[in-house]
């Protein structure tokens, strides 16, 4: 893998592109600055060589329009404040005024362009608009992952004019190698959690990491699909009609691999998708009519937390329960003690996908795993087995 690592930068201007679509208040202040801090090693080492760096990004969907709301000078204030030094601003990201701005930047300082989707070129992967971009740098650098799954021109068409100086960035490699783990090289038990809604959205992450895994572990609404086509009495809990012979399908492609799978033996009932409702335990195959299961019960997540504790490598992906209502988020509290504990214990952790990472960082175990992924549909596709167009670039 070619990182950042692999040159010195030493009077080079670094064209890096990151990801800074992050969320903002009514103020349009950044909310959540996790995104910005995670591409921090990357600009440090750069300058670190005696280099210079030139930031693009996209932030929101402004469709080819320069909409205020979206201009990068309202998150300016934040990424200076994490980068730890002021970062310049041009209102440009092609064209006279931005080569001008990164023409005039000197070691040891930063640039920041101005939202690269204010063109349209940027999402149809325009080859001009690339080649322009690219003017402005010696090297360029990709710590986007959460873009990686686009092949936009700043994530991927424009590797093509830098052949022999484009490298991956810390983070992007970072996200790389901790997919990696999971699927090739992590020490063994291999254990997958795979919860959320639907099993539709996970078919093909579960047929591809099969191969990979020892345990898989099915929780949330996804759970029930499979129970019922197991002929389980499923209430009114969420339930794909039309995947019952596929859930079928996939135990029976897992026994082939010789996959132990893992669905929950008992569950919170409610008689309605409210938080303030009565609730009980029961056991999964025999929910009563007019009820439905919310959260994974407490024989669930005994079991589940056996499995875990005696797992090496964990990939955790979706919730087993409604996280976001109080009463219901016990099975997936518990899923995280369970997953903090067997990280303690020297396994190795990887959270993903945009449920199970706001459920770490609002109960705060972000900091009790290996590592949270930044990118959800770009991990996703990862896990899918296909190759995003932001890597294919760097490495072809």
């Amino acid at each position: 893998m070619k990182t950042i690592n692999d040159f010195n930068f030493k009077d080079k201007k670094a064209l890096v592109r990151v990801d800074f679509n992050v969320p903002q208040d009514d103020q349009l202040n950044v909310a959540d600055n996790t995104r910005i801090v995670a591409v921090k090693p990357t600009v440090e080492k750069i300058l670190n060589d005696g280099g210079s760096v030139i930031l693009m990004t996209h932030l929101g969907r402004p469709k080819g329009e320069a909409k205020d709301e979206f201009s990068l000078k309202h998150i300016l204030g934040e990424v200076s404040n994490v980068l730890g030094k002021e970062v310049k601003f041009v209102d440009e990201c092609i064209g006279e005024k931005a080569e001008k701005a990164a023409s005039e930047l000197k070691p040891g300082e930063i640039l920041l362009l101005e939202n690269v989707r204010f063109h349209n070129e940027e999402e149809k992967g325009d080859e001009g608009f690339a080649e322009q971009l690219s003017k402005l740098g010696d090297a360029y650098v990709n710590d986007a992952f959460g873009t990686a799954h686009r092949a936009h021109a700043s994530t991927a068409v424009i590797a093509k004019y830098f052949p022999s100086t484009k490298y991956f960035g810390l983070l992007m490699a970072k996200e790389l190698q901790a997919i990696d783990k999971v699927l090739k090289s992590g020490e063994r038990p291999v254990t997958a959690i795979l919860g959320g809604s639907k099993v539709s959205t996970k078919i093909t992450i579960i047929e591809n990491i099969l191969p990979a895994v020892d345990n898989l572990i099915i929780g949330g609404g996804m759970a029930f699909t499979f129970i019922k086509a197991l002929g389980g009495k499923i209430g009114t809990s969420l339930v794909e009609e039309d995947k019952l012979p596929l859930a079928l399908e996939i135990l029976g492609k897992a026994k082939e691999h010789k996959v132990k799978v893992y669905l929950p033996s008992d569950v919170i009932i409610a008689e309605s998708f409210s938080n303030d409702v009565e609730r009980k335990e029961a056991d999964i195959y025999a929910i009563p009519e007019g009820w439905m299961g919310l959260d994974a019960g407490h024989k669930s997540r005994d079991q589940f937390n056996d499995v875990l504790l005696n797992s090496r490598t964990i990939l955790w992906n979706g919730p087993i329960g409604v996280f976001e209502m109080s009463n219901f988020s016990g099975g997936t509290v518990a899923l995280g003690e369970s997953i903090a504990e067997a990280t303690r214990l020297g396994a190795f952790s990887l959270v993903g996908g945009g449920d199970s990472v706001a459920f770490v960082k609002q109960f705060g175990y972000a900091d009790q795993v290996s590592y949270v992924s930044t990118g959800g549909g770009a991990m996703l596709e990862s896990l899918e087995g296909l190759e995003l167009p932001g890597v294919a670039a760097i490495n072809n």
